[in-house]
């Protein structure tokens, strides 16, 4: 039953960050409405705390509008034409491509954020940091790492990175 439950809430904290990344989202009110027509169901005090764990925060768009943006996301975002569930459905992965310590990865917009999220938050001794913008991660790459062991790892990460 726990590992449901965990298995829910991975899922709960995917939608959110992915309706984060594509909408402009002012309150925990707007927010749950995203989240119930993705078919979730929760309380405003479940979102507090999720919004929390996500380290979520709110930052003015071009209008001067505050809406929430997760960590990585220090520029607005633009709105995606997509559900969260259909992003759900896609990694959102284009290319991966290097650069002697450098990787950037290139995926559709809205996707970068989340992804390097996801990659922050998995150890990987062989990547020093991430950078994210709507379209674009850019990962600086510990001097004596390998290509390969940085395709590996992204792989467990972004399962459709081709070998």
């Amino acid at each position: 039953m726990q590992q449901k439950n965990n298995k829910k809430k991975a899922n709960r904290l995917d939608a959110i960050k992915m309706i984060i990344s594509s909408k402009e989202i002012g309150s925990q009110e707007e927010l749950i409405q995203a989240l119930v027509q993705e078919g979730f169901e929760l309380t405003q005090a479940t979102l507090s705390r999720d919004l929390k764990q996500l380290k979520v925060a709110k930052a003015a768009n071009t209008d001067g509008r505050y809406v929430y943006v997760l960590p990585n996301d220090i520029l607005y975002r633009r709105p995606v034409h997509q559900t969260a569930g259909e992003m759900l459905q896609s990694t959102g992965f284009i290319s991966l491509q290097f650069s002697r310590n450098i990787a950037v990865i290139r995926t559709r917009p809205g996707y970068a954020s989340s992804i390097a999220y996801d990659i922050d938050n998995r150890e990987c001794a062989a990547i020093l940091g991430t950078i994210a913008g709507d379209d674009t991660i850019m990962l600086v790459l510990a001097e004596h790492s390998t290509h390969n062991e940085i395709r590996r790892f992204l792989k467990s990460v972004i399962p459709n990175i081709n070998d």
